[in-house]
């Protein structure tokens, strides 16, 4: 490959029934791997890997809500280097196939979109809707230029830029595919473009002026001639095969045959089509970050994005690479042999961490600024982090009640609701249980509703009906309560920091709960990759030396939560765990990783 800043001729064209690229035959051996999902310490060993198995290319999204978490408010650094993710590929020898959105499914929360969009009242996702289109431009403005020098006719690695995602599956505006277009090339990109969409939605997911790719898992014959019916006499590109597929709380955990999997493989390649393996390698939706699903039934996903891809959440070798890397051999250039596979990085099993520290939720609202209202705020709307509301976590609502009696929802909570009088649990609110009764006390009595985000919906007609907290009145004894304080507990690093300001309890043996537990991890010599074990505990959310593992859940299906070696350091490691209802007494760690009970996605 050769250095970025030399100029080609020409670039990735699909104006034959075979791609051409500077004017040679390429067939796209992709793989799809997320540099925000991937500790930035490993991106050149999962690339290795990649470009061992016979990978050309690698593809990735580009979340808007991490790269803009607040409006005007950008973010290309460190773990978010995006450049540096495109240049690293380069070294290894991958071409890229950009996909910056805006939206990006990806099973991530709201598909990639920022939550301060739904602080609109009017705001209409995915649409040429003012409100949307001016926020799309404001980022593209700061996005685009940074890839337009990396783009193959400048001598980089991009050979290709995808227009939206899926869009044939939402269509709501026919005029919004050419807005997104315009907006990538009025910016300086001149590659070739895409549009991707699963069966159900090529018809409608198209723009004139980029190429029509297609997502599935299972092949037919249909799905072919309907390619060429709409595409005649141009190359075929699977952008996305799914090797397996994503997991939610108190499913199984999803596996696709390596075998199978392979089969369709082998079959696409035969029929001289390229191809991308989505998910080559998962990771991990650390933090806040998973989406949901919600086809009448609001599913949360799991923190695991291991997706039971080739490489695992680790980075571990599997059946399916081991086979896709046979059959990939015979697709090389002439002349080309596989590159030695790299070695695999150590796991270690740690001592148990002794939870000897304790410190009660309610003892951390000191590091929060109440907001007082009338009536609740959803978190999105709260007048806080520079007028872009809160975006994941936690957000606590208090009012006082004089009596007690029957509590109602009327469905108003998302997603998932701790409710306390004064400082007594009485149950939680969610989907399902909209209605609790409420003890009378002795007098006046605080009702603290303790609010979790547990992740936006990433797909479907659902995407602007996000809003999380408290959307609606909650009423008692029929009377809507009034007169809210608000408290923002979206745990960010700034905020775990600050925890360690007071005094914490030295007595764990009985605890308040929601609360914070605290021990510490002693690692000797080069620190390793773990997995986290939590048996005796109920839910909540891990962090390590501030970085947040993301969320543990009992009901499954997984069980570990994956601590990568680079954020770990020798010596003493801070866990801090925050419990929602009851806590173990040590913290376990496991060279395995354990994602529950398999169940075919067929």
């Amino acid at each position: 490959m050769e250095k970025s800043g030399m100029s080609r001729r020409c670039g990735l064209n699909a104006d034959s029934s075979q791609f051409t690229l500077d004017g040679k035959p390429i067939r796209i051996l992709g793989g799809s791997m997320h540099y925000f999902r991937v500790p930035r310490a490993y991106w050149n060993d999962r690339m290795l890997k990649m470009k061992a198995c016979g990978l050309n290319t690698i593809t990735t999204y580009v979340p808007w809500n991490l790269h803009e978490p607040e409006r005007g408010v950008f973010n290309f650094r460190g773990q978010l280097d995006l450049l540096t993710f495109i240049n690293e590929a380069a070294q290894v020898g991958l071409w890229v196939i950009l996909r910056p959105g805006p939206y990006i499914c990806a099973e991530w929360d709201l598909g990639g979109l920022p939550s301060w969009l739904l602080r609109d009242r009017n705001m209409t996702l995915r649409t040429t809707y003012a409100g949307f289109t001016e926020a799309v431009n404001s980022y593209f403005d700061e996005l685009v230029p940074r890839l337009v020098p990396v783009q193959f006719s400048r001598g980089g690695p991009i050979i290709a830029v995808q227009v939206e995602n899926e869009y044939g599956s939402y269509a709501k505006d026919d005029q919004y595919m050419s807005f997104i277009k315009n907006a990538l090339e009025s910016r300086g990109i001149c590659e070739l473009l895409l549009t991707s969409d699963n069966r159900e939605g090529f018809q409608s997911g198209g723009v004139n002026g980029a190429l029509r790719t297609i997502n599935f898992q299972k092949l037919t014959s249909g799905m072919i001639k309907h390619l060429d019916h709409l595409q005649p006499q141009r190359a075929k590109l699977v952008m996305e095969y799914w090797s397996g597929w994503f997991d939610v709380w108190g499913e199984d955990h999803h596996t696709f045959s390596a075998e199978d999997m392979v089969s369709v493989v082998r079959e696409v390649l035969k029929q001289g089509m390229s191809i991308n393996i989505y998910m080559f390698h998962g990771g991990t939706n650390f933090g806040f970050m998973n989406g949901a699903v919600d086809y009448g039934t609001y599913k949360p996903q799991i923190t695991s994005y291991d997706y039971d891809a080739p490489l695992s959440e680790a980075g571990d070798y599997t059946k399916k690479y081991h086979l896709l890397r046979s059959l990939f051999s015979s697709y090389q250039m002439s002349g080309e042999n596989l590159p030695e596979i790299p070695a695999l990085q150590p796991k270690k099993v740690y001592e148990a961490v002794a939870i000897n520290q304790h410190l009660p939720l309610w003892e951390t609202l000191q590091f929060t600024e109440p907001h007082q209202s009338e009536s609740p705020v959803n978190m999105e709307n709260l007048p806080i982090n520079d007028g872009s509301g809160q975006s994941y976590g936690y957000t606590l609502y208090e009012t006082t009640i004089a009596t007690g009696g029957t509590l109602n929802s009327r469905n108003n909570v998302r997603d998932r609701a701790l409710v306390y009088a004064d400082s007594l649990f009485i149950g939680v609110l969610d989907y399902k249980t909209q209605k609790l009764t409420v003890p009378n006390g002795k007098g006046d009595q605080k009702l603290r509703l303790l609010l979790e985000n547990c992740g936006r919906v990433n797909y479907g007609k659902a995407l602007n009906y996000q809003r999380k907290g408290l959307i609606g009145d909650i009423v008692l004894n029929n009377v809507p309560l009034k007169d809210f304080t608000h408290y923002t507990l979206d745990m960010k690093p700034a905020f775990i920091d600050r925890l360690g300001a007071v005094s914490w309890a030295l007595d764990t043996s009985k605890p308040t709960f929601p609360g914070f537990f605290r021990g510490s991890l002693w690692v000797e010599g080069c620190p390793a990759d773990t997995f986290v074990k939590l048996p005796d505990w109920s839910k909540g959310v891990v962090f390590v030396n501030g970085q947040n593992l993301g969320r543990y859940w009992p009901i499954g299906p997984q069980k570990t939560l994956y601590l990568p070696g680079p954020w770990l350091k020798s010596g003493t490691n801070q866990v801090i765990v925050f419990e929602e209802q009851k806590a173990g007494d040590e913290i376990h760690f496991t060279d395995l990783p354990n994602l529950g009970k398999n169940a075919d996605v067929n």
